[in-house]
């Protein structure tokens, strides 16, 4: 049995302006080294499970544990990636990759040969003088991810990263980040809207129904790690990724009629 990385327990939830609660007794886990990803209607708290995860938010009741600890007693436990890239645009590239490393409080001697082999890593040696705007979108999206990983921390929240970008520079980018989770062996969660981008990512899949969320489904993705795009093409991953939209479109329905 894997060991759990992320552990919600018991989480009940509200906005102060909402109405009604996003999440009551919600339960589920994460094994650590699982490539998760997070679908749901507009509304359904996804984006709300990371800011619950990063302390941005908190729970009325339950607890969150990461790695078996009480998120309110640890600092630096997961590293975020949001929509956004977010890179200061006064700083240069090499500058934004030293800035979770000055936060860590790494000696200074080492921050720039560690920004470079991450930079090195993700392809983009070449770009460490360079200011973000003189990137593309897609660069950009790879030296946010590369900042991120610097956190140091073996859990990374990814927040709709791609949805952003166009096709081909998300389908290149997808391809990318696979190969990159096979290779560092980190757990990752991955928010997005997008359900063919949730079958080629991850080994399996959270579903958010309802409001108040009270459980999630959990849908394995029955494909072989490491994933070539051709197999989303076969007839059971067609099956489940219709009807994987199809309840989602009556998740929406029902959000907007209530």
């Amino acid at each position: 049995m894997q060991e759990k990385n992320v552990e919600f327990q018991n989480i009940t939830f509200q906005y102060p302006e909402d109405s009604q609660r996003m999440f009551e007794n919600l339960s589920f886990s994460v094994a650590r080294g699982e490539f998760v990803a997070v679908v749901g209607a507009s509304g359904c708290g996804k984006s709300t499970l990371f800011r619950l995860i990063n302390r941005l938010e908190e729970p009325e009741a339950g607890r969150i544990l990461v790695e078996g600890r009480d998120v309110r007693e640890q600092k630096g436990y997961s590293g975020f990636m949001p929509q956004k890239d977010l890179l200061m645009p006064w700083r240069t590239v090499g500058k934004n990759l030293m800035l979770p490393l000055e936060l860590r409080k790494i000696p200074k001697e080492k921050r720039e040969p560690m920004a470079r082999e991450m930079l090195r890593q993700v392809g983009l040696e070449d770009c460490w003088e360079k200011a973000p705007r003189e990137l593309s979108g897609g660069m950009r999206q790879r030296v946010s991810f590369a900042r991120t990983l610097l956190s140091g921390s073996d859990l990374l929240l990814l927040d709709e990263p791609f949805s952003a970008l166009d096709f081909l520079t998300r389908v290149s980018l997808q391809e990318w980040l696979a190969e990159q989770w096979e290779s560092l062996g980190k757990t990752v969660i991955f928010v997005t809207h997008d359900v063919e981008e949730a079958l080629y990512l991850a080994t399996r899949i959270l579903v958010l129904r309802g409001r108040p969320v009270r459980q999630v489904e959990s849908i394995p993705v029955p494909l072989p790690v490491p994933r070539r795009r051709q197999m989303l093409e076969q007839p059971e991953i067609q099956e489940l990724k219709e009807r994987l939209i199809a309840g989602l479109q009556r998740e929406e329905a029902a959000y907007y009629e209530n």
